[in-house]
């Protein structure tokens, strides 16, 4: 099997330090041991992703001296293929339709009980409200423009139905997590189902979602060792599940610290005096931003 990273940006904005220290990284790792870089464009939001973007990603790219195959991988040309994984799994009796928004799920945990989470790693933890909406599918068609939802107690059935009983779930970590997690990463059922509930598969005029499209392109294109920043490490844990019950390889991971400001802030695509593009018109090299993000 080739040893394969991947950088996967959105097209929405400039790539500033905290991009270019990622996909370095990714480049890196997967030169070092022979393997191959792979770049992504994750344009599923069509309403923010804008042409010009990912033309001005592929140049920062090039300019930092990174390689990749040919042609790039759109998440944009792939709808259909989540659509499919979509369909399956409403078959299967596993989605339902939500029909909350922002306000309706924060009315619905304004008094938490005490010690009770209330944010996961997909937002606000779903209360179930529209959890009985699953149904049968059976002569149901899954509806088009609607926001679906994954029932995580139903999934965990269908895992333990399609293998062995599964109360507890692992990737490798070769990385680190935010306070350090590393080597065999273990979660349990129950940690999902109180932490993260159940994620939204599909979003209006979407038609899929981040959690989706990461874990089906990911098994499409091989990748065996995902370089990312440690802010997804949490999701990882839906990432996995969602590998299980779809059959699909779980891939290494490798969580990296994160580039901040002077204030310890994250970067944003908003810091427009951070933008790779910046660097480049004042005159630095490849090597200057190497130097920057401690490469």
């Amino acid at each position: 099997m080739t040893f394969r990273t991947r950088f996967a940006p959105s097209p929405t904005g400039p790539l500033h330090l905290g991009h270019a220290y990622s996909a370095m990284l990714a480049y890196d790792i997967a030169m070092a041991a022979g393997g191959e870089f792979l770049l992504r464009i994750e344009d599923i939001d069509q309403t923010r992703a804008r042409a010009h973007w990912c033309e001005r990603i592929f140049d920062d790219l090039r300019w930092l001296g990174l390689k990749w195959p040919e042609p790039v991988m759109l998440q944009s040309e792939r709808i259909g293929h989540y659509q499919r994984a979509l369909q399956n799994l409403w078959n299967k009796g596993l989605l339902y339709v939500c029909t909350c928004d922002r306000r309706d799920i924060e009315t619905a945990l304004s008094a938490p009980q005490e010690g009770v989470r209330t944010y996961g790693p997909d937002g606000l933890i779903y209360p179930g409200t529209c959890s009985g909406n699953t149904g049968d599918p059976i002569g149901c068609a899954m509806p088009e423009e609607s926001v679906l939802r994954l029932s995580m107690e139903k999934a965990f059935v269908a895992v333990s139905e399609s293998s062995e009983p599964c109360n507890n779930f692992t990737f490798v970590e070769i990385g680190s997590g935010p306070i350090g997690e590393t080597g065999e990463i273990s979660f349990s059922r129950q940690d999902v189902l109180q932490n993260i509930g159940d994620i939204v598969l599909s979003r209006k005029n979407m038609g899929t979602s981040y959690h989706l499209s990461v874990v089906l392109d990911d098994a499409a294109q091989g990748i065996t060792h995902v370089v990312r920043g440690q802010d997804l490490f949490a999701a990882t844990k839906i990432h996995v599940v969602l590998q299980k019950l779809m059959g699909l390889p779980t891939p290494h991971y490798h969580h990296h610290r994160l580039i901040r400001d002077e204030k310890h802030k994250r970067l944003a695509k908003r810091d427009d005096a951070r933008a790779i593009s910046k660097y480049r018109q004042d005159g630095a090299t490849p090597q200057d931003i190497r130097e920057m993000v401690g490469l």
